[in-house]
């Protein structure tokens, strides 16, 4: 199977259930899980072809893209890493959103404030839409949204506040070595919040009561289909090693997990490779 990587699939059936993962390589689909414990091969052609325009680039922007279409296109700014940095409704119209349509689609829309277990707990924000997903991404073991928010700047406001308190970032290693040890999420949630009331208030008083709610949600619990964690975490590179791969041992956030070292494969978006197995 020949194609351009894209960010793995996933699906999670059920809270507590194993999440299944396909690997989209143009418009084919690869499933993995039945690939554990079986030898998969990836090599990389050499070509890397920018997922927006199409064109050849030398280097994968901003997981996909070409440098011109990383400098232009919105998904790329700044704000998407720091979204309390968002200038979508600058009074200065040079400053606003690279597009204004888009950024009403994807930043202009209910977001979620959430804990997460990965190596430990931590804060992170996404579009109402993306749960599970942005869990299962980030290889968290457990989830629980806290608050729902209007927009993605007022979501970015309160995680700000929040990594004050906690983490905002996952150890990707340590995540890789094995499970994350059971936390309780919503007590931490209620530890945490009352620390949190001046930056609560001051996005209420300036977007409406309305525009923050605070949520009574259960954890999402989630599994990964690891047949068995590396002691050792060694990571794998298409620009250094075109042809890798052996025994496929899990699958875990973006991350496929082989005998013989792990690789992120959301990195190497855009890559054009062929899939043996």
């Amino acid at each position: 199977m020949i194609g351009h990587i894209s960010k793995m699939q996933s699906r999670l059936a059920s809270s507590g259930g194993t999440v299944e993962y396909a690997l989209p390589l143009d418009d084919a689909l690869l499933p993995l899980n039945p690939l554990l414990g079986k030898s998969l091969t990836l090599r990389h052609s050499g070509d890397i072809h920018c997922s927006h325009c199409g064109k050849k680039t030398n280097k994968s922007y901003s997981q996909g893209f070409c440098f011109p279409c990383m400098k232009k296109l919105p998904q790329c700014d700044l704000c998407i890493m720091k979204p309390e940095t968002c200038h979508h409704s600058s009074v200065v119209a040079s400053e606003r959103c690279r597009d204004e349509s888009w950024g009403e689609a994807n930043c202009m829309v209910d977001h979620y404030v959430y804990l997460s277990n990965t190596s430990a707990v931590k804060v992170g924000i996404t579009r109402h839409s993306q749960l599970p997903t942005r869990w299962i991404d980030q290889g968290a073991n457990q989830g629980l949204p806290i608050f729902k928010v209007s927009t993605r700047y007022q979501s970015g406001l309160i995680e700000t506040a929040m990594a004050q308190l906690i983490s905002d970032k996952t150890n990707w290693r340590t995540m890789l070595k094995g499970d994350a040890e059971p936390l309780q999420l919503a007590d931490i949630a209620q530890q945490l919040i009352p620390q949190i009331d001046q930056a609560l208030d001051n996005v209420r008083l300036q977007f409406g009561e309305q525009s923050v709610q605070q949520l009574n949600h259960e954890v999402t619990e989630i599994q990964y289909p690891v047949l068995q964690y590396p002691g050792k975490i060694s990571s794998l590179n298409f620009d250094k090693t075109p042809e890798l791969g052996g025994t496929l041992l899990g699958i875990k956030g973006q991350y496929l997990i082989f005998d013989s070292g792990v690789i992120n494969m959301r990195k190497f978006s855009s890559y054009l490779i062929e899939a043996e197995y």
